[in-house]
């Protein structure tokens, strides 16, 4: 949930200027030396469960017209190439009356005006080139339906907000005329129907941003009627269009879970307000899902666990309705915290995401938000992480982004590591593993949670291993032993492939400290820091014996790093 009161944030901007912090580089160490337990973590690649769910191809961001970009449009193609799934990009402001020049938390396409006589003029010169930039790379859109453009808004002045803003301007109230807001979308439809053979059948679609806070000035009642209008109007053009709403804040704070519980059940049963008929059509729930930060002893701290609570929290209110619970649910925004237009340099605490422990707090979160769904036994389809780019900024300024200038941050390359995830999942045993219930009860502040995601097919099986603490701060490595039984008792070798993210790999943030924290890297300096930026092997690919019909392997995980273990068994 973002909320950034202007006051709350003219405090913020009151803060020093702060380096985001890196943990020093711990020595490496055998498993077991120091005096440390070993952290057991062991599966059984013969047991095959369910097919592992792809839940986090889904990234989004506010400026839809730095999707245009170069920069952007490499980094969607990085990302669709480091899935076996489709990504979907979602952004703000979609229906945004201005020029197209986006500032932070601001864009806009121009896509409907009027002319004195109040007849609608359609120009989807800008909105092609966003959704075309989406579609070239190999992604999806999740379009977002909104906000509301100048011509149609109840209070068109003033329009544009400032940031940071004093109060939210024309763009967050509802439509003067449904009838008109009805024939935007309709005209909407058709054009993406003729332009994108797949945005029918392929795209996801949605309603607003976070309406039960200040994104949207209007009533419930009011957003419920919009809500109604557009399913009609969409779906009177595209019928098999999949549509969601109403992507609710955080749904553990009553505000977000009234609102979430009040929308079901007007689809379920209330009054169509533009048909009149009972329900409405809904395709797909959309909920919120945000964790907290704070500076404190000199480091950041997150808090997973409140992320994992409003997880909680929003599949326990779906499952309540029996409508929905088979319906498929994406976290249209899920993060370790609110603003991802804050930077570092002002918010201190923002400081994680430039380094390792981003990473870890991904592939923790991912995992968990996993076993929360099939608890519940709701349909979990996404999980999107609001971290993209910005475009104009210093290198590691910490925003919260997958990128900086093109190179890519350590927070990406989890991403690729989960790509590589496939087959069905395997259940797993850690002696190190903090359950689901202790993390939301404790947080993560004293033991870490070194845990795993382990999936298999015939021939082969990856382990995704992390070491994750709220405190990003540096500590003793933990002695890790991975063992594993074979889907064979005929398999004696075993091909390792296994990459790292942590201080000294898969981390261009923490060689870019190296060289000085430089301001404007030389050409050798960005390539040094491109290559960085990519995930790297910790060791070479190597072939090892079975010992005992199992496969043993040590290694020592850094606090907040990240391994992912390939095996291909060698028959």
């Amino acid at each position: 949930m973002i909320r950034f009161a202007a006051a709350f944030l003219r405090s913020l901007l009151a803060i020093p200027l702060f380096l985001s912090f890196q943990s020093a580089p711990s020595p490496p160490a055998a498993p077991g030396q120091n005096g440390r337990d070993v952290i057991r973590i062991s599966f059984d690649a013969s047991k095959l469960g369910a097919p592992l769910r792809h839940v986090w191809p889904f990234f989004g961001f506010d400026e839809c017209n730095y999707a245009v970009t170069p920069n952007a449009r490499a980094l969607m193609r990085t990302l669709s190439d480091s899935q076996p799934n489709p990504v979907y990009i979602r952004c703000h402001f979609l229906l945004n009356t201005g020029n197209g020049a986006p500032v932070l938390k601001w864009g806009s396409t121009n896509a409907y005006t009027e002319d004195a006589s109040g007849n609608p003029i359609f120009d989807w010169t800008l909105m092609d080139g966003i959704l075309g930039s989406i579609t070239q790379s190999g992604a999806r859109p999740l379009v977002e339906i909104g906000f509301m453009p100048k011509a149609l808004s109840v209070r068109p002045e003033p329009y544009q907000h400032v940031y940071p803003p004093d109060s939210w301007a024309g763009w967050a109230y509802p439509p003067k005329d449904y009838q008109k807001w009805a024939a935007l979308i309709r005209e909407w439809a058709r054009h993406s129907s003729a332009r994108y053979k797949a945005a029918e059948s392929d795209w996801l679609w949605e309603l607003w941003n976070e309406p039960d806070i200040f994104y949207w000035q209007g009533t419930f009642e009011e957003y419920c009627r919009l809500f109604d209008f557009t399913e009609n109007a969409l779906h009177g053009v595209l019928p098999r269009a999949v549509l969601g709403g109403p992507h609710t804040t955080s749904p553990s704070y009553n505000r977000p879970a009234v609102f979430l519980r009040d929308f079901l059940k007007h689809c379920q049963s209330g009054t169509n307000l533009a048909t009149g008929k009972k329900g409405t059509r809904l395709d797909y729930v959309g909920f919120h899902s945000k964790g907290t930060t704070q500076f404190v002893e000199g480091h950041a701290r997150m808090n997973l666990a409140a992320n994992l609570a409003n997880n909680k929290a929003g599949f326990n209110i779906v499952a309540e309705f029996p409508e929905y619970k088979n319906t498929p649910i994406i976290i249209g925004e899920c993060d370790p915290e609110g603003l991802a237009a804050l930077s570092s340099t002002v918010q201190p605490a923002n400081g994680y995401r430039n380094g390792s422990a981003y990473a870890a707090y991904e592939a923790a979160l991912m995992k968990h938000t996993l076993d929360l769904a099939e608890r519940a036994g709701v349909n979990l389809k996404g999980v999107l992480t609001w971290a993209f780019l910005f475009e104009g900024r210093d290198y590691f300024e910490g925003f919260r982004t997958l990128a900086t200038n093109g190179i890519h941050k350590p927070v990406l390359n989890v991403f690729k590591m989960l790509g590589k995830l496939g087959g069905k999942r395997i259940p797993l045993s850690s002696s190190g593993a903090l359950s689901v219930d202790q993390i939301i009860a404790n947080k993560v502040l004293g033991q870490p949670d070194i845990d795993g995601l382990a999936t298999a097919s015939a021939d082969a099986a990856q382990v995704l291993i992390w070491n994750y603490h709220d405190d990003v701060a540096a500590a003793e490595p933990a002695a890790v032993q991975l063992v594993v039984q074979p889907p064979q008792v005929s398999i004696r070798r075993a091909r390792i492939t296994h990459y790292r993210i942590d201080d000294t790999h898969s981390n261009a943030h923490a060689r870019w400290l190296q060289l000085g924290s430089p301001k404007v890297p030389t050409q050798a300096q960005y390539a040094e820091l491109k290559k960085a930026g990519e995930l790297e092997l910790l060791e070479s690919v190597k072939s090892v014996d079975l010992q005992g019909g199992q496969l043993s392997l040590d290694f020592a995980l850094p606090r907040l790093g990240v391994s992912l273990i390939e095996i291909l068994w060698i028959r």
